[in-house]
């Protein structure tokens, strides 16, 4: 029954009766929901019925989630097959609306609380890692361009448990070295020094809004927040942003962003650090499949009960995405970084990589893998921070991270994910190298 009515529905879809096909569709697809060709079909008619605007904009926008059910379906089922993400991205800015920039408050709402235009984007970029026709690829790279400019707001949101195995990132030696006039002589530590362990509480969030200044040119505005509570306040974390600056879309697929930042951290609930600066971002598009972006930036830094910790802050990296398959995401990058203290022993120089993958699979599943490796160097010892080999200090940090997030189970958006993460500190300090584990489990979302 099923082959036979996506027979007759394609035939009534290809003469134009996209209503006849859809109403043959709708039973099949209930009927069937593994049958990917009826869920396809139905996709395709009801999205070609909306572009022809009849029915006013409630029926239009009804008939373009029901396409949008459709094409996800497929995709939940076989990731990897392109034509179906080109119409789903398609059928996406449709409905968001996405060809002009939102009017009033109720559009900017409707654009934060569906996130159409930025879902629409994100299938795009995947759709054009397939063996799209050229024509077809240059079509995508306009409205990419579109969706580019006419964005205005955006925003996130998340809450985790947090599980961590090494909450102070303390090292389990018992044992340390102190010079003293008869020599280096062993002292033992205390229990209390090392590792505490414990599940906390996270939760993140942010948002952007982009005015408008010219037909290149908006002023870019947005704040940060997060915070990471563990039971009493010792490890309690608390962080708050904010940035405001100007974003030029070069060409398009270039863009520049001079941004004025400002920062401040809690730790135990009591105020410890502020920093404040200026950070340029800049990102292209090379290609189908590739994206650079590339930040530099510097901020002082003030540390209320630690002035030797006061001083600048700079930061250089460079990263590239690239879309191998539309299932198949790599990243990688690299990065520069020296902070300039006032106490001379914790001036250091950290240099940075990290590369990381991420596999669409059948079932709405997602899994990802990253890397990131850092070498911190350090001015000297310091009397804190002494060495086993009498020399500078010098900190190898490697961090490996795997996850799984189920687009399957998104409830009003929030997808479930699982991260897991090892981290290792080898060091020439004493007491200073550490290994922690710890996890996520998490709610997110993008608006």
């Amino acid at each position: 029954m099923g082959a036979d009515a996506v027979a007759v529905a394609r035939q009534a879809f290809a003469a134009g009766e996209m209503r006849r096909a859809l109403l043959l569709m709708r039973p099949a697809a209930e009927a069937e929901p593994g049958n990917l060709d009826a869920a396809f079909v139905l996709g395709m008619a009801a999205a070609a019925l909306a572009r022809r605007a009849s029915g006013g904009p409630e029926a239009r926008r009804a008939l373009l989630g029901e396409a949008i059910a459709a094409f996800r379906r497929v995709l939940d089922a076989r990731p990897g097959l392109p034509r179906p993400r080109l119409e789903l991205a398609r059928a996406l800015f449709d409905r968001g609306r996405c060809r002009k920039p939102p009017a009033g408050a109720r559009e900017l709402l409707e654009q934060l609380a569906g996130g159409d235009c930025e879902a629409a984007a994100h299938h795009f970029r995947l759709a054009l890692a397939g063996d799209l026709p050229p024509a077809a690829a240059a079509r995508v790279g306009r409205l990419l361009s579109v969706l580019r400019a006419r964005k205005r707001v955006s925003a996130s949101f998340g809450v985790a448990l947090a599980p961590d195995s090494n909450l102070n990132s303390a090292s389990a030696e018992r044992t340390i070295w102190l010079d003293t006039p008869w020599g280096r002589l062993p002292f033992r530590r205390g229990a209390e020094a090392g590792p505490k362990s414990g599940v906390g509480l996270s939760v993140q969030g942010g948002g952007e809004y982009r005015y408008p200044l010219g037909p290149r040119t908006q002023l870019r505005t947005g704040a940060n927040a997060s915070m990471r509570e563990y039971k009493g306040r010792a490890f309690d974390s608390h962080a708050a942003s904010a940035h405001v600056g100007p974003r030029r879309l070069i060409d398009a697929e270039t863009e520049a962003s001079l941004l004025a930042t400002v920062e401040r951290q809690w730790i135990a609930g009591a105020p410890e650090t502020d920093r404040y600066g200026l950070r340029l971002e800049a990102g292209r598009r090379l290609g189908r499949r590739l994206v650079l972006q590339g930040a530099a930036s510097w901020r002082e830094s003030d540390c209320r009960n630690c002035d030797w910790s006061d001083g600048p802050v700079t930061d250089l990296s460079l990263d590239a995405f690239w879309t191998v398959l539309p299932v198949l995401r790599v990243d990688t990058g690299a990065g520069y970084g020296w902070t300039r203290t006032e106490a001379r022993h914790l001036r250091h120089a950290v240099r940075h990589a990290h590369l990381g993958a991420s596999l669409a699979m059948s079932g709405g599943f997602t899994l990802g893998a990253r890397v990131w490796l850092g070498r911190t160097g350090y001015e000297g010892g310091g009397a804190l921070h002494r060495t086993i080999d009498r020399k500078a200090r010098e900190d190898r940090t490697r961090r490996l991270s795997l996850s799984v997030s189920w687009r399957g189970a998104a409830v009003f958006g929030f997808s479930p994910r699982l991260a897991l993460h090892n981290e290792r500190r080898e060091t020439n300090a004493q007491a200073l190298g550490y290994r922690r584990n710890y996890g996520e489990l998490s709610f997110f979302r993008h608006f």
